[in-house]
C-alpha cells in the first residue's frame, strides 16, 4: 500500500493506494494553524488502520517542516498534481490548481506514453493570497455566509455581477462596500467576487501562456460552483473544455501517493513529536482571563441575565448611527450627552439589517412616546442608511470623531482610530482638525486583518486574543 499527504496552508488530505493503486481510503479536514498536530493525528489512525504501509509521500506547502522532522520522502506539489493528472486523465493538457493561498497553472506535453504526461511549463501566485480560497473565505465570512454550502449556489442565482476588485482583499472589501450601499442583492456580489478570481486568474497567471483544451480545475475552490462558472465566462470556454473531476480536492495527496517512495515510519517518534506539537499549541492557549475589557457605564445600558432593564423615563433625546465595514453603532444621548441607549453590532455585510435590529432593540428600552430631536449618520455606509433613517446630518469619519474626541478630551491634539478597515491619524488644534491621515490601498495592521489571523488560528478574537497576547514573553 501507499500513502500520500498534501498539507496546504488551509487544509490537509491523505490518501492510501493498494497495489493496484486504487483509493481504499481518503480523508481531510482543515488544521486551523496546526498543520503538523494534524497531520501526526491523521498519519497514526491511518497507520493503526491499516497497518503496514510500505511507501510514503509528502507534499504541499504545510508538509516540507513535518518531512523534515521524520525523514519522510516528500515531492513538490506541481510533480505531484502533475502525476496525479497524467494518470487519471491522460489527454489533459492544461490544469489550474486553486487553494487557499496559492494558485497554480500547469502545462503538460506528451509523455513516453499514451498514459503519462510530462510537466512541460508551469507559473504559480506570488506571496500575496488575493483571488485564492483565503480571499473567498474573508469575504463570505464579512457577509456572513458559509463558504462550503452558500456561497457557490447563491452566486449561480445572479445575472448581472458587478465589477469587484480581485487584486486586494482591501480593493474588493471596499467596492463591496459601495455596492451595498447602493442596494446591491448579496448574492450578486458574490458573484462578482467569483468573476474578479476568474479575472485575477488570468491576468497575472495566466497571462499569454498556452491554454490547450481541456483544461482541468482542481483545489478546494474548484468545489465553488460559482467561480467554476466565472472562469468559463471569463475564459470564454465550454463546458465540455473546463473539467472538475471529482478528485479535484484530492490531487495532490493523489500525486505524492503515486511518486511514493519506500520508507518505515517510525510511530514511537512520531507519537513523541505529536505530543511535543499538542503542548506547544496548547501551551499558547489563554491559561486564565486575565483581562475583562468592560465598563460599568457601557454594562448599565445592556440587558444582563437576559431579563430587560427598566425602560428609560428620558423623553427626548438625539441619536447616532455609525455604520463600519465591520460593525455598526447605534447610539441614544439626551440634551446634556448622556447616554440613554446604545447597541454594537456586527455589519457582517448588511447595514440596513443591522441598524434596524439597533433600531428595534433601543426602542424596547427608551419612554413610550420618546421624541427624536435629530438624527446623525456617519461611516462607510452614512448615505444609506441616512436616506433610509431620514438623517438630519450626514458626517463623514473623520470630522464626527473629531467631534466626539475634543467633547470628552477638549484639550486633545491627537486621535487615532483604527477601525475594521481603516486606520486614521487626526491632529487637532484649539478644537479644529488642521490634518489627518488614513491609510488608502491597504487594510493591513486593521481590525479586519486581526479578526482574519484569529479566524484562520481557530482564535476568538472578542476573548482569547488579546490574552494570548499578552502572554507572550
Amino acid at each position: 500500500m501507499r500513502f500520500g499527504l498534501d498539507i496546504g496552508s488551509v487544509s490537509l488530505c491523505a490518501i492510501v493506494l493498494d497495489d493496484s493503486n486504487d483509493i481504499i481510503h481518503s480523508s481531510s479536514c482543515r488544521h486551523k494553524g496546526d498543520p503538523i498536530g494534524a497531520a501526526i493525528s491523521e498519519i497514526i489512525a491511518v497507520k493503526n488502520k491499516f497497518g503496514d504501509i510500505s511507501e510514503w509521500g509528502l507534499t504541499g506547502s504545510g508538509a516540507l517542516e513535518l518531512s523534515r522532522r521524520i525523514e519522510a520522502p516528500f515531492f513538490n506539489e506541481f510533480s505531484a498534481i502533475s502525476n496525479a493528472v497524467s494518470r487519471l486523465i491522460p489527454y489533459a493538457r492544461t490544469v489550474f490548481e486553486m487553494g487557499g493561498q496559492q494558485a497554480k497553472y500547469i502545462h503538460l506535453g506528451p509523455g513516453k506514453s499514451d498514459s503519462i504526461s510530462k510537466l512541460d511549463d508551469f507559473a504559480a501566485s506570488g506571496m500575496c493570497a488575493a483571488g485564492t480560497g483565503s480571499f473567498l473565505d474573508q469575504q463570505a465570512a464579512r457577509l456572513g455566509i458559509n463558504i462550503e454550502n452558500e456561497f457557490g449556489p447563491l452566486a449561480l442565482q445572479s445575472t448581472n455581477p458587478p465589477h469587484i476588485a480581485g487584486r486586494c482583499s482591501v480593493f474588493a472589501k471596499s467596492d463591496m462596500i459601495h455596492h451595498q450601499q447602493r442596494g446591491v442583492p448579496v448574492y450578486d456580489i458574490i458573484a462578482g467576487l467569483c468573476y474578479a478570481v476568474a479575472r485575477n486568474f488570468k491576468g497575472t497567471i495566466i497571462k499569454s501562456k498556452l491554454l490547450d483544451k481541456p483544461v482541468i480545475f482542481l483545489g478546494g475552490v474548484a468545489s465553488n460552483p460559482g467561480v467554476v462558472r466565472a472562469f468559463r465566462d471569463v475564459l470564454q470556454l465550454e463546458e465540455s473544455d473546463f473539467i472538475v473531476p471529482e478528485w479535484h480536492k484530492k490531487a495532490g495527496a493523489i500525486g505524492s501517493a503515486l511518486l511514493a517512495m519506500p520508507f518505515d515510519i517510525d510511530i514511537m517518534k512520531l507519537t513523541e513529536l505529536g505530543h511535543l506539537e499538542k503542548s506547544t499549541f496548547a501551551s499558547n492557549m489563554p491559561r486564565s482571563q486575565k483581562l475583562v475589557f468592560s465598563s460599568e457605564s457601557i454594562k448599565s445600558y445592556e440587558k444582563t441575565n437576559g431579563e430587560e432593564k427598566p425602560r428609560s423615563k428620558i423623553g427626548s433625546g438625539y441619536m447616532g448611527i455609525d455604520i463600519g465595514s465591520l460593525s455598526t453603532n447605534v447610539v441614544l444621548i439626551d440634551k446634556n450627552c448622556e447616554v440613554i441607549s446604545r447597541r454594537y453590532l456586527m455589519t457582517a455585510g448588511r447595514p440596513i439589517e443591522a441598524v434596524q435590529r439597533g433600531l428595534r432593540e433601543i426602542r424596547d428600552e427608551i419612554a413610550r412616546g420618546f421624541e427624536v430631536l435629530g438624527v446623525a449618520t456617519t461611516g462607510s455606509g452614512r448615505y444609506l442608511i441616512g436616506e433610509l433613517v431620514g438623517a438630519d446630518l450626514i458626517r463623514n469619519e473623520i470630522t464626527a470623531q473629531a467631534t466626539g474626541g475634543i467633547h470628552f478630551v477638549p484639550d486633545v491634539d491627537t486621535i487615532f482610530e483604527i477601525g475594521g478597515q481603516d486606520s486614521k491619524f487626526i491632529s487637532i488644534e484649539n478644537g479644529a482638525v488642521v490634518d489627518f491621515e488614513m491609510n488608502r490601498a491597504c487594510a493591513a495592521g486593521t481590525g479586519s486583518f486581526l479578526e482574519e489571523q484569529a479566524e484562520r488560528l481557530g482564535i476568538d478574537i472578542k476573548s482569547d486574543f488579546a490574552a494570548l497576547a499578552l502572554d507572550a514573553q
